[in-house]
């Protein structure tokens, strides 16, 4: 691995030098280095470069205003969206000292990486993803930022619910946990129903037109969906060509890029919001992300995808600067901050105790209308 992939999209490192500083003031400041695995090349590339610009902004940020000496650095490596370079990126990070991981963005690969992370005895801060395989008992290492497929998923039926609709198909990545398809399951069962049709589905298949068919077979009401946005998008395109007249639920995996993608469909999509509205910009979170996306200078835009890794850079500050009061930025003291954590981000609210670990159950549902305006 290349230097300049080992470093993608970190903020700029600061040393004494770059401040036109002696030497001296580098050596007296404290340098928090956080590791990130993340798809940059592959299906999931926008994803993955949205949440390492969010975290990157939300550290660059900190980095600008901390007047104490303390430095925050970003440590990216692609993966490629697979799970094997994510296990192999997770190990080669913990190795070479980071002290704390940060916004992997495949959940399936969070869930592989636990081993390793309880073994390196490090926080593994904000995944990207509300996968169930990692927020289970037992878990000692994953700290979340954000609500879980659990929360979202019974949000979801609800609305299934109170719009009537009765003959639901959902559809999901048969390559992610086995918890996923459960919670769904007991969330359904929760309202009183029961899925006319399952599908699980390969993420890197050439057509879903098969998976489709299956879907219009069952002659549904609505779909329901726990995938990336292109098979959302994909399997969409084949049922509207069937005149399919019945609805589409999707989950917060499908991110920024369903939101900006629904228009091609010609047709709405409920889905669920795991952050506040990038519209939103009179809540304080919102609006500082996009100051500090604007100041990062790399063109990254306001979306659900760089809130969602801009909050999670925002909660490793303040457990860096917890860190360094009580003593020191070791692993250890990282993680004891983050056990005690409580913090408003600004209209985003996230609070941990030794025994809760899930940070935040925020989910919203929103009507992504056909001309992928969020509304509702």
């Amino acid at each position: 691995m290349k230097r300049r992939d080992l470093l993608l999209g970190a903020p700029a490192l600061w040393t004494g030098v770059a401040a036109g500083l002696p030497s001296l003031a580098f050596a007296q400041s404290t340098v928090i280095k956080l590791g990130q695995s993340a798809s940059l090349t592959g299906a999931q590339a926008r994803y993955g470069g949205d949440v390492r610009d969010g975290i990157a902004a939300a550290l660059a940020s900190a980095n600008r205003n901390d007047s104490k000496g303390l430095k925050f650095e970003l440590v990216t490596m692609d993966d490629g969206g697979t799970r094997d370079r994510c296990v192999e990126n997770v190990k080669r990070l913990i190795d070479d000292g980071v002290s704390a991981l940060i916004g992997l963005t495949s959940g399936a690969a969070a869930e592989a990486c636990m081993p390793a992370i309880e073994k390196g005895q490090i926080a593994l801060i904000g995944t990207a993803s509300g996968n169930m395989g990692i927020r289970g008992a037992g878990q000692t290492g994953a700290i979340h930022v954000r609500a879980g497929y659990d929360v979202e998923y019974k949000r979801m039926v609800s609305y299934v619910k109170d719009f009537g609709l009765k003959r639901v198909g959902y559809v999901f990545l048969k390559d992610t946990s086995k918890a996923n398809l459960s919670a769904m399951t007991q969330a359904l069962e929760g309202v009183g129903i029961q899925p006319a049709v399952v599908v699980g589905i390969d993420r890197n298949t050439k057509s879903l037109q098969p998976a489709a068919k299956q879907l219009l077979d069952a002659k549904l009401d609505v779909v329901l969906f726990t995938t990336n946005a292109a098979p959302v998008l994909s399997i969409i395109e084949h049922m509207n060509k069937a005149n399919y007249p019945g609805m589409y639920f999707s989950s917060s995996f499908a991110g920024q890029d369903l939101i900006d993608a629904v228009a091609t469909t010609k047709r709405s999509v409920v889905m669920s919001l795991v952050v506040p509205r990038p519209t939103a910009l009179g809540v304080g979170v919102v609006n500082q992300c996009k100051q500090d996306l604007a100041a990062l200078g790399t063109g990254a835009k306001l979306g659900v995808t760089t809130l969602e890794g801009y909050i999670a850079g925002r909660v490793a500050v303040e457990a860096g600067r917890n860190a360094v009061k009580a003593g020191g930025a070791s692993r250890a003291r990282i993680k004891d901050a983050l056990a005690n954590l409580r913090a408003d981000l600004g209209g985003y609210r996230v609070a941990y105790s030794p025994e809760n670990a899930q940070g935040s159950q925020y989910v919203e549902m929103v009507v992504i209308d056909r001309f992928g305006r969020i509304v509702g």
